[in-house]
């Protein structure tokens, strides 16, 4: 019975990964770094990346839980979990229904557990066709119950961030996610347990403020913005012209806030890596 529930798991989350990349399908894709087209079966079949000047197009969260755990182990935590609107913001329910029917998600996170080269992982994923991935009070929720269900099982965690920051609708609510998320992640970390996040493109605001950057390691994929506020904003309130790369992840690497930048067709590989060397040492 088990493996009849496993394989339909595995055909759904084969189903929405098709649907959730930004090349349509049977169209060329346009890299927007190098401006050149690929056909979509070379950019799918190098992981949505562009197989010219290697851009990593953004990619949704199944697609991404689908290359990163293994084939048949994926299980989703807390998958009603949806938004709400506590502030009646005007248009803000219209606008999460149309975002839901777009991308057939509840919300902007999506959270498993899975394993990865047979070592069992908790995986949470921002997926920013939904709202950009801003974190609202359900996502901050979804968040610190994925965190708390790893605590409690004494699993690995594994954060893949892409996301605008807070969620305007939803103002203050929104912002007390951060405390929210790291409050968890420090009982998480109490607990010796490895907690990896993986910051994709862009990561900016309350998210890198928060939950983002209290990562054990920290890992990137190429090219991917990742700071607070964004470079225009930073550059027209200095007034001065800032670095080439500024705030991308090769340069967040050289200035220690990134431990590595790694591509798409490594990630997984280096994932596991890091978790059996984790497996090896043992919690403290």
């Amino acid at each position: 019975m088990n493996s009849i529930f496993a394989k339909r798991r595995a055909r759904l989350l084969a189903m929405k990964s098709l649907r959730e990349h930004y090349v349509p399908v049977g169209s060329a894709a346009v890299c927007p770094r190098c401006g050149k087209e690929s056909g979509h079966p070379a950019v799918a079949q190098n992981l949505f990346v562009c197989p010219l000047c290697g851009y990593h197009f953004p990619v949704g969260a199944y697609y991404r839980l689908s290359i990163t755990l293994d084939h048949g182990s994926f299980r989703e935590l807390y998958p009603k979990l949806a938004p709400q609107d506590p502030l009646s913001f005007p248009g803000y329910r219209k606008k999460l229904e149309a975002a839901q029917r777009k991308t057939g998600l509840n919300e902007a996170a999506v959270s498993a557990v899975g394993t990865i080269d047979g070592r069992r992982c908790v995986v949470g994923v921002l997926d920013s066709r939904f709202f950009l991935g801003s974190m609202s009070s359900a996502v901050g929720e979804k968040l610190t119950l994925t965190i708390e269900y790893a605590w409690k099982n004494r699993l690995p965690l594994i954060v893949f961030s892409a996301s605008g920051g807070a969620r305007m609708q939803e103002g203050i609510l929104s912002l007390m996610q951060m405390a929210k998320t790291s409050a968890a992640l420090g009982r998480f970390d109490q607990r010796g347990l490895l907690y990896i996040s993986v910051l994709t493109d862009p990561t900016t605001g309350g998210v890198t403020a928060s939950f983002a950057s209290l990562g054990d390691v920290i890992l990137a994929e190429p090219g991917a913005l990742i700071g607070f506020a964004g470079p225009r904003v930073i550059q027209q309130t200095i007034g001065e012209t800032l670095p080439e790369g500024f705030q991308r992840a090769e340069f967040q690497m050289e200035h220690g806030f990134v431990d590595a930048v790694v591509p798409r067709n490594e990630m997984r590989d280096t994932l596991s890596q890091l978790l059996r060397l984790h497996e090896k040492g043992g919690p403290s």
